[in-house]
């Protein structure tokens, strides 16, 4: 009979999947579009937004004609870091992406500045999504009530409840999690779309109105002369771009799932690659210049949301008018909260690809009950919690931790692959050694200058991180590399036979019953030299009420020695005893621990165990070893109830 913790497993996820069903869990192009271009098209919702959180206090309105520019370079690196994975997809055609390309080109040690930086943004990636979507809903509620309502306070525990549910149905595995997460994203880009073509409609009749800057609740307009014409404007251009580097995470998303897709991966992988740029890129350009026009503004909670306040501006009031901008809202929520389940598809493959290599622990690389990789699933889940609680699901606070693991990773991309077409003579090779060359140098810039200019707010965090993070897995495969090289260690022949010329086996005995009398006979069957049944007298009446038990019996023959334990230190007495024992090396012991075990929970909570606390407290004996013998209590009383004498198995 299957267990309890079990049905409650299979009830949850569904029937578990056999390892041949991998090959089925794959996404189509249409799917993986939807699935893990989620995360890099949504982060449309919000990059534009963040430009202006920084240029509006300082330019004023003239921060809404400097938001294009700026927007131009972002949509230039995009365009620059779009040939560069391309690049990766068809010649890595493995999940790992930049850590892949890396490793393959500078070695596993440098290759896990790439591993943290993507296990990183992954994590900040989920916290980030969640976070936006929920203020997309907030920001709705916003609108409609025509100002702030009792759901700002419910931003923290609704993305909560968003995460937990991103995790459940990704631990029900790929396929499931495809047909669920699909369509948002297209119906977000049918939403911003209609946007974008109902304002230039409005705009080219003169009807298209502009949003209040001067709103309460709106970030306050800064002047020019407050610092812009003092040599502040480089640093705060600057600011404005690494804010909207925002835009373009997400975009490594597809390298690093590309185990998701069906063959040929390489070619599927680039063409859903090149449609997910062209879409984020007609996005960002399309929001930000909307922007541009209506002034929509962010706010200082962040709730309205500049696409919101472009949505609203766009339908404008009545029915209609309500109707278009609720369908904007929860597309948006729909799409950021599927972005937010990139990571569970990206993160889970990574970590068991850098597992493999024997930087992560082991655990990272088994399939769960449904084929996913679920201790990345659960790790991840866990993880974005925290950073959420944190910073209390505040979109502004968790940007200042997000492009510098994105961008590093496309560093590590960039540079991986001019060293890869180094090495080799091939058509265009120049081109493409410039190519990746730039992608590399320009990312990095980014990296630079996001740490600079958000160093206080938040990145220092990420700069700590870093190098703590590379530690930490360098030192976790160091530890692997010395474990193999230990237990690999060619032997003799003739290692595997004995070396003490005696055998003792002890059987600890608390009480005499049936798992007692089943640990004797298992003594007997291994045919040791002496068997001695011992128990520590922890309870001077209790020992002598077992002894005079034992003396009664005719069920053993082994008679029972009563070991002195005053100071009740059971696990000491017993390693004090195995040592004298095997004192000398001629002796090899084995102890035999009855574990009584209870299926149902009254038992459990009635009876504790100590069998694995005794054979923990011998391991470090290397003359002793420790077998536990568990007997099922429950079976033996089901099977007393139904009339029948127990045996002890």
């Amino acid at each position: 009979m299957d267990r309890l913790a079990y049905r409650v497993k299979r009830r949850l996820l569904g029937k578990p999947l056999t390892t041949s069903r991998i090959g089925d869990e794959k996404l189509t192009n249409g799917t993986a579009l939807g699935v893990l271009a989620s995360d890099c098209i949504s982060s449309s919702a919000y990059g534009s937004e963040e430009m202006l959180r920084v240029l509006v206090p300082v330019a004023g309105l003239a921060a809404f004609s400097l938001l294009m520019p700026v927007t131009g370079a972002i949509l230039l690196v995009l365009i620059l870091l779009t040939v560069c994975y391309s690049d990766v997809v068809m010649i890595y055609t493995r999940a790992g992406g930049s850590y892949v390309v890396a490793r393959e080109n500078f070695g596993p040690n440098v290759a896990q500045i790439a591993a943290v930086a993507l296990l990183v943004d992954y994590i900040v990636t989920v916290a980030v999504q969640v976070s936006a979507g929920t203020n997309a809903i907030v920001s709705l509620a916003h609108l409609m009530a025509g100002g702030p309502t009792t759901m700002d306070h419910l931003q923290l525990p609704i993305s909560a409840g968003v995460i937990l549910f991103l995790a459940y149905g990704n631990l029900r595995g790929v396929r499931e999690a495809g047909r669920l997460f699909a369509l948002p994203a297209y119906l977000f880009m049918a939403a911003v779309g209609l946007v974008l073509v109902v304002s230039a409609v409005r705009g080219l009749t003169g009807s298209l109105p502009h949003a209040d800057p001067h709103a309460p609740g709106a970030i306050p307009l800064g002047t020019p002369a407050g610092g812009w014409l003092y040599g502040a404007s480089l640093f705060i251009v600057l600011r404005a771009f690494a804010n909207g580097g925002s835009s373009l995470t997400g975009l490594e998303a597809i390298s690093n799932g590309i185990s998701a897709f069906r063959e040929p991966q390489g070619r599927n992988a680039r063409r859903t690659l090149i449609a997910m740029s062209c879409v984020l890129g007609v996005l960002v350009l399309g929001v930000s210049t909307l922007a541009h026009f209506t002034h929509a503004i962010p706010y200082t909670d962040g709730s309205p949301t500049v696409i919101a306040q472009e949505a609203h501006v766009a339908f404008g009031g009545g029915a209609l008018g309500g109707a278009g901008l609720v369908f904007v809202q929860l597309a948006t929520a729909l799409v950021l909260y599927t972005g937010a389940n990139t990571p569970f598809t990206g993160f889970p493959y990574l970590a068991s690809f850098v597992a493999e290599d024997r930087f992560l622990p082991r655990q990272l690389t088994r399939r769960g009950h449904r084929l996913a990789f679920s201790n990345g699933i659960v790790s991840l889940t866990v993880v974005a919690l925290a950073l959420l609680l944190v910073t209390r699901a505040s979109v502004d606070k968790l940007v200042a931790l997000y492009a510098i693991g994105v961008f590093t990773a496309f560093t590590m991309a960039g540079a991986g692959l001019t060293a890869y077409h180094w090495r080799r003579r091939e058509r265009h090779r120049r081109l493409k050694i410039g190519v990746n060359a730039l992608a590399a140098l320009v990312s990095a810039a980014v990296v630079l200058i996001f740490a600079v200019t958000k160093f206080t707010e938040g990145a220092w965090l990420v700069v700590v991180v870093f190098p703590l993070g590379v530690w930490a897995l360098i030192r976790i495969n160091r530890e692997y590399r010395r474990e193999a090289a230990l237990l690999g260690t060619i032997q003799p022949p003739g290692a595997d036979r004995p070396r003490n010329r005696r055998h003792l086996v002890f059987v600890l005995v608390e009480t005499i019953d049936l798992a007692t009398i089943k640990a004797l006979r298992y003594a007997h069957e291994v045919r040791p030299d002496e068997i001695r049944a011992i128990h520590f007298a922890i309870d001077d009446a209790h020992a002598r009420e077992l002894a005079a038990a034992w003396e009664a019996t005719a069920a053993t023959s082994v008679p029972l020695e009563l070991v002195e334990c005053p100071d009740r230190r059971l696990r000491h007495a017993m390693v004090e005893l195995a040592g004298r024992t095997t004192e000398g090396g001629a002796t090899s012991l084995t102890v035999l621990v009855p574990r009584r075990t209870y299926s149902n929970a009254l038992g459990k909570l009635l009876h504790r165990g100590t069998a694995e606390e005794m054979a923990k407290a011998l391991e470090h004996l290397s003359s002793v070893a420790v077998t536990i013998l568990p007997f099922d209590v429950s079976r033996a009383l089901h099977t007393l109830e139904a009339g029948s004498a127990p045996e002890p198995e």
